[in-house]
C-alpha cells in the first residue's frame, strides 16, 4: 500500500534519526497531543530512539480518555430508561462509569446501540419514531463537524426524538492550561494533524507567542512524527517558536472553513471538565440556545449528576503527562483493557492501552 509504506520507510526514518542526534544539543522535552501519535510513538518504539536525555511527554489527546465520569454516569442514567436508544462509539462502550459500563448495561437489557457516525443515530431516530435516540458526542474539533451536522439533519427532519449528550472539548485551551502548570516540562508540541485540517492552526499561533513554544502539525505515520520532532529540535535549538506544518498534505492554515461555519452554528464555548484534570475554562462545546432542544441532559434532567473519580487510577496525572502509565501501581494488574479501571486503557487513542499494546512494563529494581 504505497499511500502508507512511503510514510514508513525505514531507511528514511535512520536518516530522521541521524539528523536528530546530529541537531540536538540538549535533552528536549516534546508533548505530543494527540493519542493517535502516541499509540504510533510507542508501537514503533520511536520514543526509546530518540537522543539520549530527550523525551515525549504524552498528552491529553484521547478523547474517549478525557470523557469525565459524570458524562458516563449521565449516559447510564438515561440509558436505563425504558424506550431510549442510546448510541455510542463502540470504544465509549467499555469506558468504566462509576459502577459500570454502558457495555454491561447492555448486557442487562439496555438498548445501547454501537453506530459507525452520528448520521447513523440521526437514522435511527428516524426509522424508530416510538424510540428516543440519544447519541454520546464525544471528541475533539475533529468529530464536533459530523455532530453538527446530525443536529442540521435532525432539525431539518423535525425529529422529536433525537437529541445529544454533548462532551466535546478542545485542543488549545487543554494546551494552554498545560503550559501554565508550574510543574509543566513541555518545551515543544507536537499538534494533531486531524483537529488542524479542521480548525486549521491560527488558534495556535497566539499560544506559541506568548509562552515561547514551538508548535508542529504532524500525521501519524512514523515518518511524519519523526520530521515534526526534527522540526521542532530545530526551532528549540535556534530559540524560534512559531507553528509550523509538517502535515501538508492534509491541512492548512485556515483549515475547514465549512465545517468550522457548521461548529459555530450549532455549538457554543463553555467551559468543560476533563476525566482526571478537572475543570477547563472555555475548553468545550455546547448546544447553542437555538438547538437546546436536542440537548439530551436537558431532556432527561441529568445535568446536575456530579460524582467522584477512583482515587486509585492516575489517569489524571497520565493525561497531563506528569506520569508514565507503568507508574501506576494497577497497570498490567487490576487495569488492563480486558478489565480496565481507567479511561486511558480502553480507548484506541489511550497512552495506557498504547503501553499495553507494546508490551512496556513496569521497571523493576534490583
Amino acid at each position: 500500500m504505497r499511500y502508507l509504506d512511503e510514510y514508513r520507510d525505514p531507511v528514511l526514518a535512520r536518516r530522521l534519526l541521524d539528523e536528530l542526534r546530529r541537531t540536538a544539543t540538549a535533552p528536549w522535552r516534546i508533548m505530543e497531543v494527540c493519542g493517535g501519535q502516541t499509540h504510533t510513538l510507542v508501537r514503533q518504539g520511536i520514543d526509546e530512539l530518540l537522543p539520549a536525555g530527550m523525551r515525549m511527554i504524552h498528552g491529553p489527546g484521547c478523547p474517549v480518555c478525557v470523557t469525565p465520569l459524570q458524562t458516563l454516569d449521565r449516559a447510564m442514567a438515561i440509558a436505563a430508561r425504558p424506550g431510549v436508544v442510546l448510541a455510542s462509539f463502540g470504544d465509549m462502550l467499555r469506558v468504566p462509569g462509576t459502577d459500570t459500563d454502558l457495555l454491561s448495561l447492555r448486557a442487562r437489557g439496555a438498548d445501547v446501540r454501537i453506530v459507525y457516525t452520528p448520521m447513523d443515530a440521526v437514522g435511527l431516530a428516524r426509522d424508530h419514531p416510538e424510540r428516543h435516540v440519544v447519541f454520546l458526542a464525544v471528541g475533539f474539533e475533529t468529530t464536533a463537524p459530523a455532530n453538527a451536522m446530525a443536529v442540521l439533519h435532525a432539525a431539518r427532519l423535525r425529529l422529536d426524538n433525537f437529541s445529544m449528550l454533548v462532551s466535546h472539548v478542545l485542543v488549545p485551551p487543554a494546551m494552554t492550561a498545560l503550559l501554565e502548570d508550574p510543574d509543566c516540562e513541555v518545551q515543544a508540541f507536537l499538534a494533531a494533524g486531524h483537529v488542524c485540517a479542521v480548525m486549521g492552526w491560527r488558534e495556535l499561533e497566539p499560544i506559541a507567542a506568548r509562552y515561547r513554544v514551538p508548535i508542529v502539525v504532524t500525521g501519524f505515520e512514523p515518518l511524519d512524527l519523526l520530521e515534526g520532532i526534527l522540526m521542532a529540535v530545530r526551532q528549540l535549538e535556534q530559540d524560534r517558536h512559531e507553528v509550523e506544518n509538517q502535515y501538508v498534505r492534509a491541512v492548512r492554515r485556515s483549515g475547514n472553513t465549512e465545517a468550522q461555519r457548521a461548529v459555530r452554528t450549532v455549538f457554543r464555548v463553555t467551559d468543560r471538565a476533563w476525566r482526571g484534570i478537572g475543570q477547563l475554562p472555555g475548553s468545550g462545546l455546547e448546544l447553542a440556545e437555538e438547538f437546546t432542544r436536542f440537548d439530551a441532559a436537558r431532556r432527561f434532567g441529568v445535568g446536575r449528576l456530579h460524582v467522584a473519580e477512583d482515587a486509585e487510577c492516575i489517569a489524571g496525572a497520565v493525561l497531563k503527562g506528569a506520569r508514565l502509565p507503568t507508574d501506576c501501581p494497577a497497570y498490567g494488574t487490576r487495569c488492563t483493557p480486558r478489565h480496565p479501571v481507567g479511561a486511558p486503557m480502553v480507548s484506541a487513542e489511550g497512552t495506557c492501552a498504547a503501553f499495553h499494546a507494546a508490551g512496556r512494563t513496569k521497571e523493576v529494581l534490583p
